[in-house]
């Protein structure tokens, strides 16, 4: 139930949708170029697809564009051979006027162990030079200790601030919990905005109506952003409800972007909005615009858009990211036992009130997920136990929210590998020894290896030397030249279209495949 004072969405709506002083700006931040392919294209979205969009976004009039987070410039090395740097360089270039957003993930970035303190300066750094002006950082315990430094730097550079508070269900993470984190990002990073961070889509309009009020009243006049999943079908409810409540600014990606595992649709939300009366200054034509080049290079690609999804309690139980849900099934099958999915399902519940309720975001979904298929493929419990839990448990993530069983604490440390520290060493700064071995490479280039082991970084580059992947030559474009290629005669033949032109040589006795 909604409060006398604050008016429930049913309530506004039989006032005619104009409750007094709806008419406050309510700000969009767009996720569609990070957070939504990230949920719906497994991060595939290539720097060729954000150009060709973003002299729209740069029109539109949402508050921020969200860009990157470090899944972005994971996925841009490691599998599309992109470099990610200059992915942000061109974004910046042809959208001047949009204030892109980068997120940081604790002190790990990418990987799953910290990275040295004189990295993640210099990643927050590389951020400001590359032209974001807003900056934030979230981490998977709520540890303000992990990002503050981080967020003090970006404040020192003249970026615009923002502290996530990660939201999870559990007896631990209670409202009161919320707000002293909220209070510690201000007290420690002096952050300019808030933003509550559902990445498992599992606020409910009750949850709002408790939270969301206690948050304001503590972060006074700072921005409120409110971030969610529709993996339950709840979020679009959530932000109404929460906008109502004193929320400033809703993440929402553009259709056909949007739903299933990613944001609410902008153009639900906003309609939704100004129906209650409030004001959204966004660009309805362009935003169709956007939908459909989106919806365009789905269909040319093969990629799959969102759709709304029935409401599921069972996601409350295990509070696993989509992507992971399939990995399981596969895991099962590799081994024959599918039919034991839902067995799997209650272990996860079961291995994360057991290791004190982590969040089940990355790092520390990856963590419980592999320890619980573990537990159930051995068939004893904790008889093997992953690196990353051992280090967990050990503390060296962060403080946990709540203790763990002693017993099965000493089992955990029992059981893990044997070199592991029973105290975490502080991180040996990075950078010299990386500028000795390249010592002609950018701090592009540095910071990439700092993230990726082995040749990884060494093959982008090369790809990006090359021209480019070959695969992300998009499938209509190489199809024709195929075609084209196929009913030639020998001799050179030219496809010409605005600045691009390719050009086909075809010998004599050359086997077209």
């Amino acid at each position: 139930m909604s409060t006398s004072t604050t008016p429930s969405i049913t309530s506004v709506m039989s006032l005619g949708g104009r409750p007094a002083g709806s008419r406050r700006e309510i700000k969009i931040i767009d996720t569609t170029l990070r957070d939504a392919h990230q949920s719906l294209w497994a991060t595939r979205m290539r720097s060729d697809h954000i150009v060709s969009m973003a002299g729209e976004f740069d029109k539109v009039g949402f508050d921020q564009v969200d860009l990157m987070a470090p899944i972005q410039f994971d996925v841009a090395v490691r599998y599309l051979k992109e470099d990610p740097w200059e992915r942000v360089r061109l974004a910046h270039e042809h959208a001047p006027n949009t204030r892109f957003r980068a997120l940081i993930r604790s002190k790990n970035i990418a990987a799953f162990d910290f990275l040295a303190d004189d990295v993640i300066e210099a990643w927050v750094e590389n951020l400001y030079a590359n032209g974001f002006r807003v900056i934030g950082s979230f981490d998977g315990l709520n540890d303000i200790d992990n990002i503050a430094p981080g967020l003090i730097r970006a404040k020192e550079l003249g970026a615009s601030t923002f502290g996530a508070v990660s939201f999870s269900e559990s007896p631990v993470h209670t409202d009161e919990l919320f707000v002293a984190k909220a209070l510690e990002l201000i007290e420690k990073a002096d952050v300019d905005a808030i933003m509550l961070k559902d990445a498992a889509g599992l606020l409910t309009p009750d949850r709002v109506r408790t939270l969301v009020p206690a948050l304001k009243e503590a972060i006074g006049d700072r921005t409120l952003e409110l971030h969610s999943h529709c993996l339950t079908g709840l979020a679009p409810l959530v932000y109404l409800e929460a906008v109502e409540l004193g929320c400033d600014a809703l993440h929402t990606s553009v259709g056909p972007m949007a739903n299933g595992a990613a944001q609410p649709a902008t153009q639900d939300i906003v309609r939704d909005l100004r129906a209650l009366g409030y004001m959204v200054n966004v660009d309805d034509d362009i935003i169709d615009t956007i939908s459909g080049k989106l919806s365009a290079i789905a269909e040319a690609e093969d990629k799959p858009v969102g759709h709304p999804v029935a409401y599921s309690g069972l996601h409350f139980m295990h509070q696993l990211p989509g992507g992971m849900l399939s990995n399981f099934h596969s895991q099962l099958a590799t081994a024959g036992l599918s039919h034991r999915f839902d067995e799997l399902l209650h272990e996860v519940a079961r291995v994360r009130s057991e290791l004190a309720f982590p969040i089940m975001i990355t790092p520390f979904a990856q963590f419980v997920g592999t320890q619980a298929v573990m537990n159930v493929i051995s068939g004893e419990r904790y008889s093997i136990v992953p690196n990353e839990i051992k280090k967990y448990a050990l503390g060296y993530y962060g403080t946990l929210l709540a203790p763990i069983d002693p017993e099965l604490h000493a089992k955990i440390v029992a059981n893990g590998a044997s070199n592991i520290a029973l105290e975490p060493a502080p991180v040996a700064p990075m950078l010299p020894d990386l500028r000795k071995r390249y010592p002609d490479e950018s701090i592009d280039l540095l910071l990439l290896r700092a993230m990726f082991a082995g040749t990884q970084v060494d093959e982008m580059k090369k790809t990006v030397a090359n021209g480019g992947n070959a695969d992300e030559i998009p499938r209509p474009l190489l199809d024709l030249i195929k075609a084209i290629h196929q009913k030639s005669q020998t001799g050179s033949q030219s496809l010409r279209a605005g600045n691009l032109q390719i050009s086909i040589k075809k010998g004599e006795n050359e086997n077209v495949a």
